[in-house]
């Protein structure tokens, strides 16, 4: 494969019990992209709006709501959306590229990445969250350049919606989609159509514009994967079929025992592809989450904010109202002189590296071993924060003593980088 066929893909994964060991929901996230984008880890509090006001996104702009949710998004850098992130009300979000029958409309809309923001400032539950999601996908539609490239690129996008109780797998044809509810055990997506003829909710016209289009013949079982998988699909769409697959054996072979560790594995499976590295893409952010059903305790967002898992920590972060803005992670601003902002687009680069990523750039150049292995200082300080998160949900230590987490653990992990 050439590096600009590369698989461009992204894995995304739930296990709600009694797939989980504990009663926890775990939601986790690979987003695989090129190999040289930068990805941030950015927090945005909630927020009042004046009425009337509009909200600029990485293309259009849309009319802003009143109240958004305070978020936390692992987001490539030069870009509005997200890959995937969390807001306060216990609601995860990632994406997934998808072809199907119905054609990428040219132009600039709403980027799939936008749709996973949204949904998080918007929705406080993962149904309500993906009633966002539809009702602008049926207003602005889907589209514009996923990558930042004056070559053309786009795609349309599946979700995995998750919260404290459910989640749903939410897949999209142009304006038109489906989704299916997930109330137990384990589910992932990866660059497919997964929603066969188990629909939870659909677009009013989804079968009339499949019958319309001669792809559907109104009799039978209406099987959304078949009557909508295109005719020529993309290599990543073909390649990307192992990955589900074993993506689904590896959530089978730990059901029943899934914690954020075994979760953490999974992203960091180098055999199955779900650790992508292949050609000019690999797996640039990875995000790992607990949602204890027990309301009272609070959700816990791992992040890497660096590229590949088996070469990175994962570092906690828990909403909280005091929690220092950690910049070392957010990318540089280049305002209205970005080259995505300047018509034509993407005719430049610029380096939208922050400090951990440049730290940990030069670790990885500079150290024979991997410097964040098995027997690395950084893994000990995941291992360390992984079981003061546990020593927290099973109520041994006070949940507010944790909220500047993150920060210390990036801070920790430069000064060890250097």
């Amino acid at each position: 494969l050439s590096s600009k066929k590369a698989p461009m893909s992204c894995d995304c994964f739930v296990s709600l019990p009694p797939g989980s060991r504990d009663d926890h929901v775990i939601f986790g996230k690979n987003a695989d992209r090129p190999r040289d984008e930068v990805q941030e880890v950015v927090h945005y509090p909630a927020a009042s709006h004046p009425p009337g006001s509009t909200l600029e996104c990485t293309y259009i702009q849309i009319p802003q709501i009143e109240q958004t949710h305070a978020v936390v998004l692992s987001k490539p850098a030069w870009m509005w959306g997200a890959e995937m992130g969390a807001n306060d009300q216990g609601v995860c979000i990632g994406n997934e590229a998808v072809w199907t029958r119905e054609p990428i409309t040219p132009g600039e809309a709403l980027l799939g990445m936008d749709l996973v923001r949204l949904g998080l400032e918007r929705g406080d539950s993962a149904w309500a969250a993906l009633k966002v999601i539809t009702g602008l996908l049926e207003q602005h539609g889907q589209g514009g350049q996923c990558r930042e490239d004056p070559e053309p690129f786009s795609y349309h996008n599946t979700f995995l919606l998750v919260d404290r109780n459910e989640a749903w797998v939410l897949e999209t044809a142009g304006r038109l989609w489906v989704a299916q509810k997930v109330t137990d055990g384990v589910k992932n997506i990866s660059n497919q159509l997964t929603i066969s003829t188990e629909i939870s909710a659909e677009h009013s016209e989804l079968r009339s514009a499949a019958q319309a289009q001669g792809w559907w013949d109104g009799e039978g079982e209406f099987n959304f994967s078949q009557v909508f998988y295109p005719e020529r699909p993309p290599a990543r769409m073909e390649l990307a079929k192992q990955r589900y697959k074993g993506g689904t054996e590896l959530l089978q072979e730990h059901d029943g025992e899934i914690t954020a560790e075994v979760m953490m594995s999974i992203l960091r499976d180098k055999l199955s592809g779900i650790c992508m590295d292949s050609g000019g893409f690999c797996t640039t952010g990875s995000m790992v989450s607990i949602l204890p059903r027990d309301n009272s305790l609070p959700c816990i967002h791992f992040f890497t904010a660096t590229p590949d898992p088996s070469r990175s920590i994962f570092k906690p972060f828990i909403f909280s109202n005091c929690s220092t803005p950690v910049l070392r992670v957010v990318s540089p601003e280049f305002g209205p002189d970005d080259p995505v902002r300047r018509q034509p687009r993407f005719q430049s680069q610029v380096d939208r590296r922050h400090d951990l990523y440049k730290a940990h750039e030069v670790a990885l150049h500079t150290m024979e071993t991997n410097p964040v292995g098995s027997d690395g200082q950084p893994r000990d300080l995941e291992s360390q924060c992984l079981s003061e998160i546990s020593a927290m949900l099973s109520g041994e230590i006070p949940g507010d003593e944790l909220g500047d987490l993150f920060f210390d653990c990036v801070d920790t992990e430069i000064k060890f980088y250097q």
